[in-house]
Formats: structure tokens, C-alpha cells, sequence
């Protein structure tokens, strides 16, 4: 092959190339480019009267050097009469996104805390990464991971997030295992920080909090209606606890006799294991809610893994949503999450307590890595005194009927 047939492209004309179409660089390779913009690199052959097309990789993520290397590798195979695809696929055939990602999860899942980190892996792998998983993990260009990430990255920007830097670590193994030659697509600074605006950092605004002045109407309001959705949410109210971790206790967590409810570290954000005292409204809660549970079981015995808080089907929770619609209907703007802000506001300038009690009864981590060193008990009983006077101050006040803010 004569020199003048090759080498036709430049790195400044690959980088200015836009016109949909195959764009030769001379003996099979080409870069394509289609009509969304998505670009990548291929290799053209004949075997046995059959054209055959190879992709290489990206063109955003794959070099104009790199993709001739790897042409001058397969031409090579055709002169000494090989078949490039059957040379290319010699060691192990190049598995396509989905399931090289399904695998993935398989081989890392025993190093993640709990079931509820994995379903979150499998599910954002599976829906999200649809438009991609049929694709050969070699073949993910940086257009295909923004056709993801940009409807997502400003309307749900944590899971967007989140998802970008799971896609990350599933090419950055397939590179690893030699299923890959090209960058990393989904690879933040240096690359995507550029095609992508920066996110908001969260304040502790973000979740809409009802004022710590207006809660005692509001619990007032709250006990006055029936179900176990409305029961839930003044526990979880009470407790300053996360929606989660109430809505997934069991009954073997609880020890009424004793006013402790014990959270297992595989449901905790920060995996160690938190211990919660019950005021005497909890455990009213609690006592009401196991009487419920034995009357729906006709007198046997309340299962210890049953869930306190139980959905139309006892063997699954209440939903995630039931707590954040009645509230909707109650206080319109505000979230569940937010009374932990509404408690920490209350805590820090209605009483004495301390910071380190107020910080460990929302369960937050000690940012100091020293006094977390040293620190090995929990503030178990001024915790106690904490929230029998959160409850009390929620207590004060009577029905009043809401008034709409305007």
C-alpha cells in the first residue's frame, strides 16, 4: 500500500470535522460521524465477497495515532490472510455494556454495605444505561454517556451524579480487563467538567423545612389523624430520624420495655450502628402499632423481622412516597426530611444540649477525625433528656386548622 493512500486526516481536521458521513484516513479507516453528532472511529474490510465494518472506539475518546495503530494491526492480519474480527475477538469476545455491567455488580457487590446499595446499582445500570447496554464496552463514546446524563443532570442532579460515576467505574474495569483501549468516557475533571455545567452545591436549605415554631401545630394536627401513615410520620417526627430508617424498622430492632430502638448498620448512612431513645409518645406509637399487628394476625405472634410501619401488603413497608403525600397535603412545600432541620434549629436555640448530643441524635458523622478517634461512647442517656424535651415541645399546642401561607 502506497504511502499517499494513507495518513489523509489530520488531528486539526479531525477536530473540525462535523459533516455527517464516513471520513477516510486511507487503508480501511475511517471516522464516522452520524447525524446526532456521535462520532467514532472504524475499520472497512472485504473477506469472502463480505464488507465488514470493525469499530475501534470513540472519535472524542479514541487519538487519530491511537486509531491508526490499530488499523496498521489489522491490516497486517488481513496480509498474512487472518480475518481482523476473528484476531480481534482471539482471547475473549468483547462483551457489550450491559453485561460486562451486570457483572461488574456481581464481582464488587460483597464490598457494599447493604442489599439497598446494590438494587440502587442494578436499577440506575439497567434503566438509565438502557440506550447503551447493547453496545460492545468498547464502543461507549463521550456522546452516548452525555445522551444519559444531560436530561437527568439538572432535573435529579444527585442521581445524575451518582450514575456518571457508576458508569465510570464499570470502562474503568472493562479498560482494566483489556476490553478497552480508549479513555474513559464518563471520566469528570479534565473531560466532562467541560461539556457540563457544575452542579449546585446542596445547602442545608436544600430540603424545604417546616419553621421549628410552627411543629407543635403541625404534630397537634398530625396526631389528630388516623392510619399508619400519619403514625409513621409523627415517629419519624419525634425520633429525627430519616424516612428510611423508620420505614424499614422491625419489630426485632425495638425494645419497648426498655424505651430503645437499635438501627442496624447495614441501614445507617454512615454504617455503625445507632441507638435511639424512645420518648413515652414513641412508645405509645409503637405499643399501638403492635396491638394493631396482633389483632390483623388474629392473636399469633408478631414476627420480629415484621415491619412496624407495614404497607397494604404486611410483608413489604409502607412506601417511601405515603409519608411525603400526607405531608403535601398538610404543610404544601415542605419535606419529611426537613424536621430534622426543624429539630436541629430547635435544639441549637431553644435549649442548653450540646452540639455533640444534637449532632449524634441526628446520627451525622464527627468531621474532626481526632475527637472521632477518642470518642467511643454514644451519649446514650443526655440523648434521652434530648428528645423527652423535643417531644414535650412538640406537644404544646392545640389543634388550630392551618392556614395556607401565601
Amino acid at each position: 500500500m502506497t504511502a499517499h493512500t494513507l495518513n489523509r486526516l489530520s488531528a486539526k481536521k479531525v477536530e473540525r470535522l462535523t459533516t455527517p458521513g464516513r471520513h477516510s484516513d486511507g487503508g480501511g479507516l475511517f471516522l464516522s460521524i452520524d447525524k446526532s453528532g456521535r462520532r467514532r472511529w472504524v475499520f472497512l474490510y472485504t473477506r469472502r465477497g463480505r464488507r465488514i465494518e470493525l469499530g475501534l472506539g470513540g472519535g472524542r475518546d479514541m487519538t487519530l495515532a491511537a486509531a491508526r495503530t490499530e488499523a496498521a494491526t489489522l491490516r497486517a492480519a488481513l496480509a498474512n490472510g487472518d480475518d481482523p474480527k476473528a484476531i480481534r475477538a482471539q482471547d475473549d469476545d468483547v462483551p457489550s455494556f450491559g453485561e460486562f455491567a451486570d457483572a461488574y455488580v456481581e464481582t464488587m457487590k460483597t464490598g457494599w454495605r447493604n442489599p439497598k446499595h446494590i438494587a440502587q446499582w442494578k436499577m440506575t445500570l439497567k434503566t438509565y444505561c438502557e440506550p447503551i447496554r447493547r453496545l460492545s464496552v468498547d464502543e461507549i463514546t463521550t456522546q452516548d454517556v452525555l445522551g444519559i446524563l444531560q436530561p437527568l443532570w439538572t432535573r435529579v442532579p444527585e442521581t445524575a451524579k451518582r450514575l456518571r460515576g457508576r458508569i465510570e467505574n464499570v470502562l474503568d474495569a472493562a479498560k482494566a480487563k483489556g476490553k478497552r483501549q480508549a479513555e474513559n468516557p464518563a471520566r469528570w475533571r479534565g473531560h466532562l467538567d467541560q461539556l457540563l455545567p457544575k452542579r449546585q452545591k446542596l445547602t442545608r436549605g436544600h430540603f424545604s423545612a417546616l419553621p421549628y415554631a410552627e411543629v407543635p401545630g403541625f404534630m397537634a394536627e398530625l396526631k389528630s389523624r388516623p392510619g399508619v401513615t400519619a403514625r409513621a410520620l409523627e415517629f419519624t417526627v419525634l425520633s429525627a430520624c430519616r424516612t428510611s430508617e423508620v420505614l424499614e424498622a422491625t419489630w426485632a430492632e425495638m425494645d419497648i420495655e426498655k424505651g430503645i430502638w437499635i438501627i442496624p448498620e447495614t441501614r445507617m448512612k454512615v454504617a455503625r450502628e445507632h441507638r435511639v431513645p424512645l420518648s413515652g409518645r414513641t412508645l405509645y406509637i409503637l405499643r399501638d402499632q403492635l396491638a394493631e399487628a396482633k389483632d390483623t394476625l388474629e392473636g399469633q405472634d408478631v414476627p420480629p423481622q415484621g415491619y412496624v410501619f407495614p404497607g397494604p401488603k404486611p410483608e413489604k413497608p409502607l412506601s417511601t412516597m405515603a409519608m411525603a403525600m400526607l405531608l403535601r397535603r398538610m404543610r404544601p412545600g415542605c419535606t419529611v426530611h426537613g424536621f430534622r432541620s426543624a429539630f436541629r434549629d430547635w435544639a441549637s436555640e431553644c435549649t442548653g444540649f450540646s452540639h455533640e448530643v444534637c449532632e449524634m441524635a441526628l446520627a451525622h458523622v464527627v468531621s474532626n477525625k481526632v475527637e472521632a478517634a477518642y470518642r467511643r461512647g454514644d451519649l446514650f442517656e443526655k440523648r434521652r433528656k434530648l428528645m423527652d424535651a423535643w417531644s414535650g415541645y412538640c406537644a404544646t399546642s392545640k389543634v388550630v386548622p392551618f392556614q395556607k401561607r401565601a
